[in-house]
This record gives C-alpha cells, sequence and structure tokens, in this order.
C-alpha cells in the first residue's frame, strides 16, 4: 500500500470532492472514504477511485456482534479496497469474524484487504476516558492493551495517534501497522481532535501511515498543501500543474 500519507475525502457535497481530487489529479493517492462520504455516495464512489488507480482505505469502523460484522465484511471485501477497519473495543470474536468474512468475500487469487482495529479515537481526551467512559486505564495503557488484543486476534495493525505508536511497536512489534490521524500541519487549529501531531514528529514516533484531511482539504491550494505535508513526511516531490 503505497503511498504512506492517506487523503482523507471527507465531504458531504460531491462538487467539493470532485475539485479536491481534480487539484491533485497527477499524484499516486492513498484515499480515505469515511462515513460521510460512504453513506452518500455508496461503493460507486469507491469503484469510480479505483478505476483512476488510487488506493482506498475504507474508514467505516464497523463495531456490531460478530455475525453482522462477517457479514458485512463478506460484501465489502468485494469492493476491492486496500484496507478497512473495525472498532478494537468489540473484542476479539468480533475482530476474527471481520477477518474472516474478508477472507471469504475475496475473490480467488486476490489478497484480502488488510484490516485494522480503532484503539482509542484522536478526539478521545484523558478526562473523557475516565470520567465519560468510565476506563481506570490511562490513555496509553488503554491503547496498547487494545492495540494486543486486535494483534491476537489476527488483524494487521490499528488505529492510534501517533502519540501511542511507540508503545504499540514495542509490544507488537515493527511489522504490526500503525495508521495515525489528528495529524495536522504546523500552525494548523487542532479542531475537534485531542491528539495531534506534526507530519515530521508522526514520522519520528514511527508511524506507518499517516491520515491528513483539513490540512489539505480546507486550503485554498490543497496541491500546495499536500505538497508541504510530502515535504514534511519527508517524501520528495514534484510539482505537476
Amino acid at each position: 500500500m503505497e503511498p504512506s500519507i492517506i487523503l482523507a475525502l471527507d465531504f458531504s457535497k460531491r462538487q467539493e470532492l470532485d475539485h479536491l481530487l481534480s487539484a491533485v489529479k497527477d499524484e499516486e493517492l492513498f484515499v480515505k472514504v469515511g462515513m460521510e462520504a460512504f453513506y452518500l455516495y455508496g461503493p460507486k464512489l469507491v469503484d469510480e477511485l479505483k478505476q483512476r488507480g488510487h488506493s482506498v482505505f475504507l474508514d467505516l469502523k464497523l463495531h456490531d456482534i460478530p455475525n453482522t460484522v462477517n457479514k458485512a465484511m463478506r460484501g465489502l471485501a468485494g469492493l476491492g479496497v486496500d484496507l478497512i477497519n473495525v472498532h478494537a473495543s468489540g473484542g476479539s470474536r468480533m475482530m476474527a469474524a471481520a477477518i474472516e468474512g474478508l477472507e471469504a468475500g475475496t475473490s480467488a487469487g486476490e489478497k484480502r484487504p488488510m484490516c485494522i482495529g480503532v484503539t482509542q479515537l484522536t478526539s478521545t481526551s484523558e478526562e473523557m476516558l475516565r470520567k465519560e467512559l468510565q476506563i481506570s486505564l490511562n490513555m496509553k495503557d488503554s491503547v496498547v492493551t487494545l492495540a494486543n488484543l486486535a494483534k491476537n486476534s489476527g488483524l494487521d495493525g490499528v488505529v492510534s495517534s501517533a502519540l501511542e505508536v511507540p508503545m504499540i511497536k514495542d509490544a507488537c512489534g515493527d511489522e504490526f501497522l500503525t495508521v495515525t490521524p489528528g495529524i495536522r500541519l504546523e500552525g494548523d487549529l487542532a479542531g475537534d481532535q485531542n491528539r495531534v501531531c506534526s507530519p515530521t514528529k508522526a514520522r519520528a514516533l514511527g508511524s506507518d501511515y499517516i491520515v491528513v484531511g483539513r490540512s489539505i482539504t480546507a486550503s485554498p491550494d490543497p496541491l500546495a498543501a499536500y505538497v508541504k505535508l510530502k515535504t514534511e513526511w519527508g517524501m520528495t516531490h514534484e510539482i505537476h500543474r
């Protein structure tokens, strides 16, 4: 799965999505299709993106009983996405069922989509973890516990903030994927995120993939913002306009 920057297509208006894709049309992209876009445009959008040659992370965060997740993954595997996710807090049986569903739904001779588990959302704060969710573990221990559970359940990696990546790698090994949202370019607002990180720091902490949305999608010049991001992440780039 390349490149290692995942561009979030979080739009409620199709023209805004098309405008962004047009602005970066000469780029080899790894894009994230989340709930907002998928619920509006459905599998057709995924097919369009694959036809354009882009890698696709289908960010639906499945969290349900094991049988339901298994059947959903059987269907989603047929879309040909490269990466998909579940909530690790759904438990080991649910995560194992997700993998079984993906394998059953993947065409013979094709590689099943990689599957990762969401640990704690980057919008979750330490205070929210304790007071609202009533979780006695601190943030880092909670994330590592869920990462270990995901690995032992057969998942390929996890979603976490970049701040927890070193501990995840220590616990689960370097080959266990870490996909980190909550990425902001220097000077950008955090918005509704609590555990944010710059691309440079995320790279230093060992993130395998970073997910970036508003720093690019809200920019008046998305291509320039994308180029800046790639530079901060450590990728060389030549601008094509």
